[in-house]
């Protein structure tokens, strides 16, 4: 937990990407321990911090107790959390939380690259790129002068790889390190008061015809909502091409933007996530926190 003092010299981002480490290490307890329906006390020390700490924190960054996420995480296993396209709200009346209000979410517009700029693996397309702090970590954001083109995360230490990861995707493009650049796209996506639909986050798609359809239709799962890959796979009207549309999923290269967070397996599991099974929780918690303050 950062001091006062230190806190006061963050800006906003770095301040959530400090908090994220001890909530990422609390969710990552509750997700292991479930079972044994741990005390405050014990996920506290699991985080590092004390247990008046932890469920501030936990409160303020994603709008429930340590506790009532504890509850949430128990229905996932218990009642399969979510069923179809019920919403992840869901478990949370259950739990004792009010109704979501009015929802929030990004107000994006896309356009997607040719399938020849596909084919050619980025070939003459520039990418800038730089990491900057979120509420899930480090976030790794790429941009062509046309948009937002990437968004993945990093632990401690994994920057390098993440970047590698990402660069694989397009790999004849050209790539400058610019977070001068990249900064203003952070600060949209990641705080909330600037999500505008008078002023829509620009983002690029570069994929097949197949995955470009998919990540669209990501894009009309609501913030508090989920969908299964079977339901993708209807309303893409190939309801034999659920393991395509995993595929699909699983190759988003706009993470959080594009929201693959939101999609289950069929009995409601939250199933794997590219940027780990933690980082989804926390995603969906966070997102949980917005929905109910809305």
């Amino acid at each position: 937990m950062l001091s006062p003092d230190r806190a006061t010299d963050l800006t906003p981002l770095a301040t959530a990407a400090e908090d994220y480490g001890v909530v990422r290490r609390a969710i990552a307890y509750i997700s292991e321990h479930w079972r044994e329906q741990p005390e405050i006390e014990r996920i506290a020390e699991a985080a590092g911090v004390s247990s008046a700490e932890l469920h501030h924190l936990f409160r303020r960054w994603a709008g429930l107790t340590p506790k009532a996420f504890l509850q949430a995480i128990t229905l996932e296993h218990a009642r399969k959390l979510l069923r179809s396209s019920a919403s992840v709200l869901d478990a949370t009346y259950e739990v004792g939380l009010s109704g979501p209000g009015r929802l929030h979410d990004l107000f994006v517009t896309h356009e997607a690259m040719s399938p020849g700029e596909w084919k050619s693996g980025g070939q003459g397309l520039t990418i800038r790129y730089g990491f900057h702090p979120s509420p899930f970590g480090t976030a790794l954001v790429m941009a062509t002068e046309r948009g937002l083109a990437g968004l993945a995360f990093a632990d401690p230490g994994e920057e390098e790889a993440a970047l590698e990861d990402m660069r694989s995707r397009w790999p004849r493009a050209g790539y400058v390190e610019d977070a001068h650049v990249t900064a203003n796209l952070a600060r949209r996506i990641f705080d909330p008061k600037l999500w505008r639909p008078d002023r829509p986050l620009r983002i690029v798609l570069i994929g097949t015809d197949f995955e470009l359809r998919v990540w669209e239709t990501l894009l009309g799962i609501p913030m508090g909502g989920a969908k299964t890959y079977s339901d993708i796979a209807a309303i893409l009207g190939k309801p034999s091409a659920a393991r395509a549309v995993g595929a699909a999923v699983g190759k988003n290269p706009i993470s959080f933007v594009v929201p693959c967070h939101r999609v289950v397996g069929k009995g409601g599991d939250l199933c794997g996530y590219h940027w780990g099974l933690t980082r989804k929780r926390a995603m969906l918690g966070w997102e949980a926190g917005r929905v109910e303050a809305a």
